[in-house]
């Protein structure tokens, strides 16, 4: 029976050393542990992470060991060397300050990316030893990027989850990286990856496209031999768990012990970890104007600022503890009185009765990171309010700005907006603030971080279901022995060969492509066989081929089957057609050429192709997008047809393609073998209607496809075709 395997940089549980040299476990209060808890402990499957601390002792390894695993958990054990240079260097010195858009911040140390792969290494063969060939695996955030392609190549019919927690940067700073392309790579090896947001999907596309070359559409990225699925899951909380604490006695008892000592004071309520992603300085600013442009909130409201320490040995998180430090101590000087203080500032955490009742008793919740994946902190606060009373402030980038419209959405480098609208938040009217948190808490219980963990864990399986439905076969050296045993034993052969991407590699002028001395001889070799019927079936015009080829006794289908001529006789239409359309669309098509350097218009008889191979490959994907949108539209109530192909969007007439000719010449010309070959989708019309016993072969990088097997490219095409010769 197959089993899910959890892999995270942290176990959910902690172990601590304590004062007298003694290990202690923590269980985690986050998120991740709460929602994945209905996973990694069923039976059978384990959560596999790093315990926390350093254990130089081996018997010490056993004994953390086998506590772990009474909870299924699986430790791997990371040296001092790797802490330093895996976990707070290359993770949280190089990609962490890359991904939150401070690369001012981020180090390129050779060492650092060393420690990060062989680390990564290490998390893999922990992750083997647990994990059979069928077992699904979900692996979690940046500190574990290379281990999807890692596990891949171990066991390739596993299946494998990745989710990022962080932002995906812009591809802008992600080619800052020396080993940007390793790192997108990593995430390549699962079936499904995941982000917070479409926006960080769409930079993560992005950065695949520019740099390995791999195209997506709606979401299916074609890499290399594999379809990997690229989604949305933002992450949610245990909504349950945070509305019955905010209700709980021990929380109404903490608040009560708080208004006691505030009075009648109205409360700003702002909880993070120090970090200079999470835009603390600017809310400490943006309250010191609200008291110098609102003096009637002077002695009326106070800021409760909770900083949870975090890495404050780092020289950015020390300065910034010190920023903070003097901020609080300047504006309380300025403007505290004796029974009123501005800013109550703890530089510590809290245990979730007391944060339960300081979300009771915050009347606005202040949470405007510079840039965060989703920020639980606000969910934790919307979830907390049971009495509907209260106003978040939510930064537009955090990640649950997406969801939680009802806050008041700001931009948190805006000093005047924050001010303006903590104000807004204070005068807002109680009605006002019911609708807006009845909205986000509706959401929030909706969305929680089990419906989290359900959503992720069924579109992965879908995710490999799909790739098996459509899965092909490589063309291995034994299938190909007996396709040439089948071939060489039939007394009639009909070969159907695409020839952009298949016969011949592609060329960004497509007018360059023309077959070389190599492809004519093996053509004509093939023809002289009696037993032999070769048909070249493409898109190409049938002047092109025809100058190409028509030396050579080939059959034609050109123009995705519009134009017929069997060798030796003259061109014939498939049906009696007419392109008096083609003035309407080319009028479109030239605007698209216009606002598209690179691309340009090829005209057939019956048919218009937008060529986009020489653009940029981004706003060439872009523009296609845009252009078949378009097009559906236009022809909508019309008989033609758009087809998307390799860097190319075609129009023609409807009803006939690749799939209808190849239909008339196998009725036409019966055949005891059958091969066809082609390599994008216009060729899966010619796959769809092969009988069963048929050799469908599709060619290039991605396999998905109704075709039986595939190849990796036009060399290997040529090489089948020459053993066939022997």
């Amino acid at each position: 029976m197959s089993r899910t395997i959890i892999v995270s940089n942290r176990l959910p549980t902690k172990v601590l050393r304590t004062a007298d040299d003694e290990l202690s476990f923590q269980a985690s209060e986050g998120g991740l542990a709460t929602g994945l808890g209905s996973i990694y402990r069923q039976e059978g499957n384990v959560w596999v992470g790093w315990p926390g601390l350093f254990v130089a002792d081996a018997a010490e390894e056993d004994y953390v060991r086998e506590q772990l695993r009474h909870d299924s958990m699986e430790p791997v054990f990371l040296t001092e060397d790797e802490i330093s240079d895996y976990y707070e260097g290359f993770s949280n010195s190089t990609l962490w300050p890359t991904f939150h858009y401070f690369p001012q911040y981020a180090t390129y140390e050779p060492a650092h990316w060393a420690a990060y792969v062989a680390v990564n290494e290490k998390f893999c063969q922990a992750v083997l030893a647990l994990a059979g060939p069928d077992d699904t695996i979900w692996v979690h955030d940046y500190q574990l990027l290379l281990l999807p392609a890692m596990l891949r190549a171990a066991r390739p019919r596993a299946t494998i989850g990745f989710f990022l927690h962080i932002p995906f940067p812009s591809y802008e700073l992600v080619r800052v990286l020396p080993w940007a392309r390793e790192l997108v790579a990593g995430m390549l090896g699962a079936d499904l990856i995941g982000f917070h947001t479409f926006g960080f999907m769409r930079h993560f596309l992005s950065s695949v496209s520019h740099l390995l070359g791999f195209a997506a559409h709606n979401g299916r990225l074609e890499a290399g031999p594999r379809t990997v699925l690229v989604d949305t899951f933002p992450m949610g909380i245990d909504y349950e768990r945070y509305a019955q604490a905010a209700v709980s006695e021990a929380a109404r008892q903490h608040e009560a012990s708080y208004r006691q000592a505030l009075g009648d004071i109205r409360v700003v309520l702002s909880i993070d970890r120090l970090d200079y992603s999470k835009g603390i300085a600017e809310r400490l600013r943006a309250f010191e104007q609200l008291l110098l442009r609102h003096p009637e909130w002077r002695g009326q409201v106070s800021l409760i600022m909770v900083v949870v320490p975090s890495r404050d040995q780092v020289a950015q998180y020390a300065a910034l503890k010190e920023e903070i430090d003097e901020l609080v101590g300047r504006i309380n000087a300025a403007y505290r009185t004796m029974s009123w203080t501005p800013i109550h500032y703890f530089y510590r955490s809290f245990p979730p009765d007391e944060l339960a009742s300081l979300y009771r008793l915050a009347e606005v919740g202040l949470v405007t990171p510079m840039r965060d994946g989703m920020n639980l902190v606000a969910k934790e606060f919307v979830a907390s309010k049971t009495d509907e009373n209260g106003v978040l402030i939510l930064s537009e980038r955090a990640g649950a700005a997406r969801e939680l419209s009802d806050a008041l959405i700001i931009n948190p480098t805006d000093i005047d907006q924050l001010t303006a609208a903590l104000h807004e938040a204070l005068v807002m009217p109680q009605a006002e603030q019911a609708r807006r948190m009845r909205a986000m808490r509706s959401l929030v219980q909706q969305y929680d971080v089990f419906a989290w963990t359900d959503l992720f864990m069924d579109r992965l399986a879908f995710a490999k279901q799909q790739q098996l439905s459509l899965h092909t076969d490589m063309l291995t050296p034994d299938l190909t022995a007996q396709l040439l045993r089948d071939y060489h034993a039939a007394p009639r052969r009909l070969l159907l060969l695409d020839y952009d991407g298949t016969l011949s590699h592609f060329h960004n002028d497509p007018q360059q492509a023309g077959p070389d001395q190599e492809l004519r001889l093996l053509l004509r070799a093939l023809t002289e066989v009696p037993q032999n019927r070769v048909v070249i079936i493409s898109g190409r015009d049938r002047a092109t081929l025809e100058d190409w080829l028509g030396h050579l006794p080939v059959d034609f289908i050109c123009e995705h089957g519009v134009w017929l001529r069997p060798a030796g006789e003259e061109w014939q239409l498939f049906q009696a057609l007419n392109n008096d359309w083609k003035d309407e669309i080319r009028t479109i098509l030239d605007l698209y050429v216009a606002r598209t350097a690179g691309s340009f218009i090829e005209e057939k008889d019956f048919s218009l192709v937008w060529h986009f191979r020489r653009a940029d490959a981004e706003l060439g994907d872009m523009r296609a997008r845009e252009l078949m949108n378009h097009l559906t539209f236009i022809t909508a109530n019309a008989d033609l047809q758009v087809m998307e192909g390799n860097k190319v969007i075609e129009i023609k007439t409807a009803g006939i393609n690749k799939g209808t000719a190849a239909a008339r010449w196998m009725a036409t010309y019966p055949a005891d073998f059958v091969l066809a070959i082609g390599d994008d989708r216009t060729d899966e019309d010619t796959f769809r209607v092969m009988p069963p016993e048929a050799y469908t072969i599709k060619v290039g990088p991605a396999p998905r496809s109704l075709a039986r097997y595939h190849v990796d490219s036009p060399t290997d095409v040529r090489q089948l075709l020459r053993e066939m010769l022997m």
